[in-house]
């Protein structure tokens, strides 16, 4: 077991080179106040004066102390190796000291030890009593010592003094704290034996990290300082206070033996003949050399129970260490053929990203192909549902369209004009939400940079300089191809302009049922109004003697209606053609009638008397300008042609006729079943020009864009300069990793037999 605690002197040596403590090794913590005599105690146990010594505080530095027991007639440990590991000669002292910070330079004076600590203590610290929590680890190798891991750390005080900082208490705290909440460590806690124990900060402190007292082990020191007529047997005996592992006292030279630099052997022959003298039943168990095979036993068997964890915890830190390290990269050798991997990789998620077969799939939100399916059927597909095909059509608008379609010319019929007319305004409306869709899928596109980054993360961050550059060339490539795509969409509204098929398949059966129904519903309307010239039915059945002068206009109309009906009124029956050309000749030869008997129509025209025109004609009687009747004669009216009303720019508002409200319902009703077969055409173009022009094109040219801006030699140790911060990790990763695998081997040479 003996060769446990070299292991964990190495172990030590180990980490203390990189400045890291990514183990907690077991070791010796001592901890007490100011002026409690640890310095004392760890010189006892070294046999040797070489700590610093004053008033105040004197240890501002933890000090990592090792005792490494070496025989005289050991000339193998007295080898001395240069810095390449080659031996140079050989060590005479029996005693000797080697610093950490200062590699192989070997001290046989322990004065010189004492003064390279204030030294280095100084470099850190400084002059005004300050402390540093970075440490000095020494190594003394004599045949009087055994072998023991110390750390002395400064001891607590309360109340600043000189020139020290105000939180020097917290300062001291936090530093010891750090050090004892290692629960592999061993806490030696130092009291005085002058002092009352129950106020012993030394035994608080240990109590608040160590519980249990598993870890713990008190020192009465100053035993031969106590007032005459007491003693510390009680407290030695553990009545006052019990502590598992025991407590232990001694008796350390006075200010007076150290002024007049009195050996240690001598100091320490006068504490065995003082415990022998004062406390003989108790002189074997307590004493310096008790305590150093104390603390060499309970060092011992505590690197024993912690080996296995050890051993554990350095390989998976190693394992751990060693992917960090792999993340980071190696360092850059070929840089052309490092810039095509990169370049290829981010190309390869990118084009994944979009088409969902990316390695890391996003759980928390849509991305890459998937949102672009979402733009296109969701928000795209709804915003185009919901554009009403008459939005911002009212009827008033719409009988406008049609008055302004005829001309002067009053028609018989609904100018298909102002259907064409009016449907490519609804038409118009629909570009914004086609243009917008491309804008939110352009969007997206640039959104799958940062997305697909997470597979490329670790050369992004390498590279900084290489992902600007890359997210520059995206978004230029984006960009250049914006116009092209949103001209198309463009061009697929005006090609739906351009042309209004009234002969599609869809809209020639929808607009010829949509038709009939109106008329059917027209028909069937009870308390319709009669068209100026319809007589009512005759409820005997003779018709009007009126009705056989129309023969020839009604034959003129029944031709008419037969013309312009034959390839749109396959689907009327008969019966609805006649009675339909019935009524169209009874208006006709009743207006014929009313010029036979000398009066002429309104100012409106023929269209105006027929389908209740409005130039002139109120629904109450004639107005200024227009034909008065009176009984079976017209007379014109005797009012002067400048008093004539002024014609309104706008139209205005009153209760359309019948005939208005059927012309305003036809056209309603053919600009709704035309915009939706136009809208359809349009919902299912819009994302394969979007697919066509934008989406595709990047993934098919992505890499090759990138190579072509990328791929130049003038710019190539731009783009793969490394971070600072990113080289630095590295350096510390492979650090950290070789002093783990140092770590692992020397654990590795511990046998069972060592540990048992």
């Amino acid at each position: 077991m003996e060769a446990l605690i070299p292991v964990i002197n190495k172990l030590q040596d180990v980490f203390s080179t990189i400045g890291a403590e990514a183990i907690q090794l077991p070791q010796i913590i001592v901890v007490g106040t100011q002026s409690s005599g640890k310095s004392s105690v760890i010189e006892s146990l070294v046999g040797r004066d070489f700590l610093p010594r004053g008033s105040g505080i004197v240890t501002r530095r933890p000090l990592i102390l090792q005792l490494v027991h070496v025989a005289k007639n050991d000339k193998e440990a007295r080898h001395t190796d240069d810095a390449k590991g080659k031996r140079v000669g050989v060590i005479q002292a029996d005693e000797w000291a080697r610093f950490l910070h200062t590699k192989n330079k070997v001290f046989t004076d322990f004065d010189e030890v004492r003064q390279e600590i204030v030294e280095e203590t100084d470099r850190l610290t400084g002059n005004n009593k300050g402390i540093a929590a970075e440490p000095i680890s020494l190594k003394i190798f004599s045949p009087r010592v055994v072998n023991l891991t110390l750390v002395d750390l400064p001891g607590m005080t309360k109340i600043p003094v000189g020139d020290q900082p105000n939180d020097i208490e917290q300062q001291i705290r936090e530093m010891i704290t750090q050090y004892v909440d290692n629960p592999n460590s061993i806490i030696l806690a130092v009291t005085p034996a002058n002092q009352d124990f129950a106020t012993s900060e030394a035994i608080k402190t240990a109590r608040e990290f160590d519980p249990d007292g598993r870890r713990t082990l008190v020192v009465l020191t100053k035993l031969d300082l106590m007032d005459h007529g007491t003693d510390a047997v009680d407290v030695l005996i553990g009545r006052v206070i019990p502590i598992k592992l025991g407590i232990i006292g001694v008796v350390n030279r006075s200010q007076a033996d150290i002024n007049n630099k009195k050996p240690i052997d001598e100091a320490l022959k006068d504490e065995v003949s003082f415990l022998q003298r004062r406390y003989p039943s108790l002189a074997s168990r307590n004493g310096t050399a008790f305590l150093a095979k104390t603390l060499n036993r309970l060092l011992m068997h505590h690197i024993r129970d912690c080996l296995p964890e050890l051993k554990t915890r350095v390989n998976v830190l190693s394992s751990q260490f060693q992917t960090v390290l792999s993340s980071y990269g190696e360092p850059v050798v070929d840089k052309s053929q490092t810039l095509l991997q990169i370049i290829t990789r981010f190309a390869s998620a990118y084009c994944a990203t979009i088409d969902g077969t990316a390695k890391i799939i996003e759980t928390t939100e849509l991305c890459g192909g998937a949102r672009i399916c979402y733009i296109f059927h969701e928000t795209f597909g709804r915003v185009m549902e919901f554009i009403d095909p008459l939005d911002g059509l009212s009827q008033l608008d719409v009988l406008t369209a049609i008055r302004n379609a005829t001309g002067p010319r009053p028609a018989l019929f609904v100018p298909e004009v102002s259907f064409e007319l009016l449907v490519k305004r609804q038409i118009r409306r629909l570009e914004e939400p086609c243009l917008r869709c491309v804008e939110l899928v352009h969007e997206e596109m640039q959104r799958i940079v940062q997305h697909c980054g997470l597979h490329t993360q670790h050369e992004m961050v390498r590279f900084p300089k290489l992902y600007e550059k890359i997210m520059d060339v995206v978004t230029g490539v984006l960009r250049s191809r914006l116009p092209d795509t949103n001209l198309m969409v463009e061009n697929l509204v005006a090609i739906e302009l351009a042309y209004i098929n009234t002969k599609h398949p869809d809209f020639s059966e929808a607009s010829m049922l949509s038709l009939l129904q109106i008329d059917k519903n027209h028909a069937l309307k009870p308390g319709r109004p009669l068209a100026n010239g319809e007589l009512p039915a005759s409820s005997s059945g003779n018709a009007s003697p009126l009705r056989h002068t129309s023969s020839t206009s009604d034959a003129s109309v029944k031709a008419t209606n037969g013309d312009m009906a034959g390839s749109g009124d396959a689907a009327m029956s008969k019966s609805q053609r006649y009675d339909g050309q019935q009524r169209m000749g009874g208006m006709v030869a009743d207006m014929a009638l009313k010029v036979a008997e000398g009066g002429v129509p309104s100012s409106g025209g023929l269209g105006s008397w027929l389908f209740g025109g409005t130039g002139g004609a109120g629904a109450g009687g004639q107005k200024n300008g227009s034909m008065e009747l009176d009984g079976n004669s017209l007379t014109p009216s005797r009012k002067a042609i400048n008093l004539l009303p002024e014609v309104p720019e706008k139209a205005i508002s009153r209760k359309l006729t019948s005939r208005e409200h059927r012309d305003c319902q036809i056209i309603e009703r053919l600009i709704k079943m035309y915009f939706l077969i136009v809208r359809k055409n349009i919902q299912d173009a819009v994302p394969k020009a979007i697919m066509h022009f934008l989406v595709n094109f990047i993934r098919d040219n992505l890499q090759s864009e990138l190579v072509r801006q990328l791929y130049k030699h003038e710019i190539l140790d731009d783009l793969l300069a490394e971070s600072e911060q990113t080289a630095l990790r590295r350096k510390e990763a492979s650090e950290m990793l070789d002093a783990l695998n140092r770590a692992g081997q020397i654990i590795g040479e511990v046998r069972e037999t060592h540990v048992w």
